[in-house]
């Protein structure tokens, strides 16, 4: 009988999702390796490439080339944020499992901040602007427009049954590996909404969630339009309400025979 020997289990996986990203993405990938090595603990990154048209694939696949710790995972069509984080978190081995965004808006550093929360008993650490720009020890550079519009729509986020977070959707946030596997188990919004599900399902299943302050640095070239995509995660919440409703949040045997709706489902494509 063939031998099929599992992958190696590692401390840490960094999940990278990226969509046209070939010119923004070198630079805080080896930010990370530098980091990492310089820590000298096991890990791996994984790039999900989202259906990118321009040449992110072919940087990143050049880039690995001769680093067995960065891996490409190419996906043929765009499937959206969500999707292509799930896909990543999923194929990864780490004990712990972060997913950041390409531009490098959160710098690498801020893991350790996150890894304390974990340490001191979170299931699910988060990566907070609204925290970091309360505190002077903190930066945050944002433009202003984006800082109100975020702001009232993480209130109706509240109102919307995801309590005391103030910021569902920094792209910088850390899991416990089995907490991964048991949120990812169940998540069906593959577009910015992504982060208000996992969340919203962590809660529900009763996991420690802890929002810490990072310093956070608006990137050129982002593609989040705030007004049309904060519009979309509302449609996305209210997806995300009715599963609850239905109960296929509540538990995995609660949930064995119904099947959740997506954004898809009720005339809202993923972003």
């Amino acid at each position: 009988m063939p031998q099929h020997n599992p992958a190696p289990v590692v401390d840490l996986s960094v999940v990278i999702p990226a969509h046209n990203e070939a010119t923004r993405i070198l630079p805080y990938l080896r930010s990370i390796i530098e980091y990492l090595s310089s820590r000298r603990r096991s890990y791996e990154i994984i790039v999900v490439d989202d259906g990118s048209l321009d040449e992110t694939a072919s940087v990143v696949r050049e880039f690995a080339r001769h680093l067995s710790s960065v891996s490409l995972l190419r996906l043929s069509t765009c499937v959206g944020k969500g999707g292509a984080v799930r896909h990543g978190m999923l194929a990864a081995t780490g004990r712990l499992q972060l997913f950041t965004d390409a531009d490098g808006a959160t710098a690498i550093t801020e893991l350790d901040r996150l890894e304390q929360a974990i340490r001191a008993g979170a299931d699910v650490a988060i990566g907070s602007r609204s925290l970091a720009s309360q505190r002077r020890e903190f930066t945050v550079n944002a433009r202003w427009h984006r800082t109100v519009l975020g702001g009232c729509f993480n209130a109706i986020v509240r109102m919307g049954g995801i309590r005391g977070i103030g910021d569902t959707q920094c792209g910088f946030k850390l899991f416990e590996k089995t907490v991964a596997c048991d949120l990812l188990s169940v998540s069906t919004i593959n577009g910015y909404g992504f982060d208000l599900e996992l969340l919203y399902v962590a809660q529900q299943r009763g996991y420690r969630v802890t929002e810490v302050p990072v310093n956070w640095s608006d990137q050129p070239g982002s593609k989040v339009r705030v007004l049309r995509d904060g519009l979309a995660m509302l449609r996305e919440l209210a997806v995300i309400r009715r599963n609850w409703t239905k109960g296929y949040y509540s538990s995995p045997s609660q949930a064995r025979n119904f099947h959740p709706a997506t954004a898809s489902q009720l005339g809202h494509p993923p972003q």
